[in-house]
Order: C-alpha cells, then sequence, then structure tokens
C-alpha cells in the first residue's frame, strides 16, 4: 500500500509540473529536473518507511565493558550482567578495565572480534572511545552506553542511566535539608567537591548542585570558607576516595582552625565517607554530608547519622533497562522511543533517563522496601 501510494503520488507531480511547463514553454529543463527530484524522494521515503532491524539469534554474544570494580554498583553490575543475560538467553562477556583507557580500548575491540551483536559501555573516559566505538558500529554491532555519556562518537545507538543533573540537584536539596535540620541558623560554613572529571557525569552533578547552592551563596546562607567553586578546584580525580581526603584535611588545616565546618557537598558515598573520616580526625564535629550510590555501609551511616543523606540509583534498575533494549534489538524492533535526546559532540544520542532517589535516615525503608539486603543494614 505504502508502495503504490507512494508512486502515484510522484505520477500526479510529475505531471503537473508538465502540465505548467506546457503553459509557461519556458521551464522545461526546470520541470524535468523537479520530476527526477520527486521520484527520487518518493523512493527515498518508501526506502525509510520500510527501514527495517535485521535481529539476531537466541545465544547471541553480548559484551558489557565496564570502567572498574571499585565502588559497589560497579561490582554489583558485573554480577547482574553476568546472571540476567545468562537468564535471558545469551552468551555474556562481562569484564572491567580498571579506569584505563587503553584497556577497555582492547575489550571492546576483542568483544568486536568475537561476534558480539550488542556491547554495553560503561566508559572509563567517554570521550576516549570513539574510533573503536565507530568500529563496532562498522561491524554492525549496537552499542548502548551504560550510567555514562559517550561522548564525540557517531558510534553509540543509546545511553542508559539515571538523571546526572537531577542527581546533583537531589544532593544538593538533602545538604541544605540537613543544614537546616542539624545546625541551626544561617549563615552555614560548607566545602564543595565533585567526581572524577574523566566520567562525564561529575561536571552534570556538580551543574545540578550548583544550581540549587549557588543562590544561597549568593544570599549569604551558604559560605565556602575556602572560595574554591569551581568545578576544576573541586573535582576528584578518578573518584579516588583517597585524594578527596587528602583534600579535606587541607581545607580544615587551612581554613578552619577557628571555625566549624557545618556541611560538604560530596558527589557519591566512598567520598562522603572519606570527608567524614577527615572532619573526625581533625576534631570536627561531623558535617552534614550528602552522597550517592546507597553503597551498603553509607546506608548503614545514615542509618546511624553519621551521613547525613546519599542518592540511590538501583543497579537492578539499570541492568534491567539496559536488557529491555537488548530484547528490542534481539527481535528486530531497533531501540526503543524515548523523549529524551542529549548532544554529544557529534549526534544526537537517546537517552534512557531512570529517576533517582534522594535517602535520609526518615525514608531509608520506604526506598529500600523492594531491597532486602540493604533492608536489613537498617536496624
Amino acid at each position: 500500500m505504502k508502495r503504490r501510494t507512494l508512486l502515484s503520488m510522484a505520477m500526479v507531480a510529475t505531471m503537473a509540473l508538465a502540465t505548467f511547463t506546457g503553459c509557461g514553454g519556458s521551464r522545461e529543463g526546470a520541470a524535468s529536473d523537479t520530476a527526477t527530484e520527486t521520484t527520487e524522494t518518493a523512493e527515498t521515503t518508501e526506502a525509510t518507511a520500510e527501514e527495517s532491524f535485521p535481529g539476531f539469534d537466541d545465544g547471541a554474544t553480548i559484551g558489557v565493558s565496564l570502567p572498574w570494580l571499585g565502588t559497589q554498583n560497579w561490582k554489583e553490575a558485573e554480577e547482574m550482567f553476568t546472571a540476567q543475560l545468562e537468564e535471558a538467553g545469551y552468551k555474556p562477556i562481562v569484564q572491567a578495565a580498571d579506569q584505563k583507557v587503553t584497556q577497555q580500548q582492547q575489550q571492546i575491540e576483542s568483544m568486536i572480534e568475537n561476534g558480539a551483536k550488542v556491547i554495553v559501555v560503561g566508559p572509563v573516559d567517554g570521550s576516549q572511545l570513539g574510533a573503536v566505538l565507530e568500529q563496532a558500529k562498522e561491524a554492525g554491532v549496537y552499542v548502548i552506553g551504560y550510567d555514562r555519556l559517550l561522548e564525540n562518537t557517531s558510534g553509540v545507538d543509546g545511553v542508559v542511566q539515571f538523571g546526572s543533573v537531577k542527581t546533583g540537584e537531589l544532593q544538593a536539596q538533602a545538604l541544605l535539608q540537613g543544614l537546616e535540620e542539624k545546625k541551626g541558623e544561617p549563615p552555614y560554613n560548607i566545602e564543595l567537591f565533585g567526581g572524577g572529571p574523566a566520567d562525564p557525569n561529575a561536571p552534570n552533578f556538580f551543574t545540578g548542585a550548583m544550581s540549587v547552592l549557588q543562590p544561597k551563596i549568593d544570599d549569604g546562607t551558604l559560605v565556602v570558607v575556602s572560595g574554591q567553586t569551581d568545578f576544576t578546584q573541586c573535582a576528584t580525580v578518578d573518584w579516588d576516595n583517597a585524594k578527596a581526603q587528602s583534600r579535606m584535611d587541607s581545607l580544615l588545616a587551612g581554613n578552619y582552625s577557628d571555625k566549624e565546618i557545618d556541611g560538604v557537598l560530596s558527589p557519591n558515598d566512598g567520598i562522603a565517607r572519606a570527608i567524614i573520616t577527615s572532619c573526625e580526625n581533625a576534631g570536627q564535629d561531623i558535617p552534614v554530608v550528602s552522597g550517592l550510590d546507597a553503597e551498603n555501609e553509607s546506608v548503614e551511616w545514615v542509618w546511624s547519622g553519621r551521613q547525613y543523606s546519599t542518592v540511590a540509583k538501583p543497579t537492578q534498575d539499570l541492568v534491567a533497562k539496559t536488557i529491555e533494549i537488548i530484547d528490542s534489538l534481539k527481535a528486530g524492533n531497533g531501540m526503543p522511543a524515548t523523549d529524551v535526546e542529549v548532544d554529544n559532540g557529534v549526534k544526537n544520542v537517546r537517552v534512557y533517563e531512570l529517576p533517582p532517589v534522594v535517602v535520609t535516615k526518615d525514608n531509608a525503608k520506604e526506598v529500600f522496601a523492594n531491597d532486602p539486603s540493604r533492608l536489613e543494614l537498617l536496624k
């Protein structure tokens, strides 16, 4: 039906243009060119309408390349992808790159050579994998970014992640709430920490947080005593907890010998625990500290009151969404529709965003009601 309709439209357009040429007597060449363009457009539209996705067979190889296993969420991802891809009938190759870009490039190349139909990539550095991802696309492999955007490459079909700017907003809102609850009247002395600069989520977390905090800094509610408010000043290379603790030690020694620190914006749970440890070592009362990932140790600290908040980004939800997309590709249905697209520097990339949830002692049991392992920690 589409073929007959499109060709009929092309013929009508051609006849109409021919009639116009007969009346005018001076546009014969133009009419001929336009008719050709119309026919070609019809054929192109027809091809687009009939575009199909090849799909692939049961038992297909699926590659998963993770940046490292140094935090609980990445270790969970390794375990869940291995188990759940096998349960879904796939042959998984799940590897971690130990925070080394070259190692991750080599692992992805190996996955291509081993016939992977889909490669899921949580990048060490989202801007450094363009060549190998484009190699994957040339080999007919679907590429899905996991948790982090794949930047400056056409070799990506979509990204599954929790809203990164929203995550930062939640961290900042929790910090303000905790300061109001725990530290009396403003102004409040605070410091700011960011995540690893190679992770494209890290500046987004910081941007989201500062959209909430900057107005409070401007009106004097918050005082960043060190004056360090740029992401480049606050970033923590490689998300390294030891580096974060060393920076916190220096901030306290240089700025808080005669002041109390009230709160700290922390980009994840490991860094939050390092910050709290530094403050305790310096004889400071524990400040209000944010976090991210709902790691077991930090869930216990939130429950006991040592860490004020974390943000839950359930790994099981992110893995499940990724496998849902892989199933769609296997069935020949292509990438599912989504309302969110992000410019990665080369193309607009489909993003499948899941909602993060802030966790404090007040709502922890509610948030983890369906997570028996974490619920067990709340005793």
